[in-house]
């Protein structure tokens, strides 16, 4: 499953490779792709929705919703 979501406060490289960083160390995500320009964040994989919103908070930023 790929879920996408939009995300408070992503404006250049060094918040794309943090919030890669912190879910990449999630079990069960095999896909992550930070879209700079569009504030989007999409996430392939099992992990659990809270998972990923505690990874992303874990990162610096807020999840603002799943698109």
């Amino acid at each position: 499953m790929v879920r996408t979501y939009r995300v408070f406060g992503i404006s250049c490289d060094h918040c794309k490779n943090t919030i890669e960083g912190e879910l990449g160390n999630l079990d069960g995500v095999h896909l992550v792709e930070v879209d700079v320009n569009t504030k989007t964040v999409r996430v392939g994989g099992d992990a659990r929705e809270d998972e990923i919103r505690a990874a992303i908070a874990a990162a610096g930023y807020e999840v603002a919703d799943s698109v």
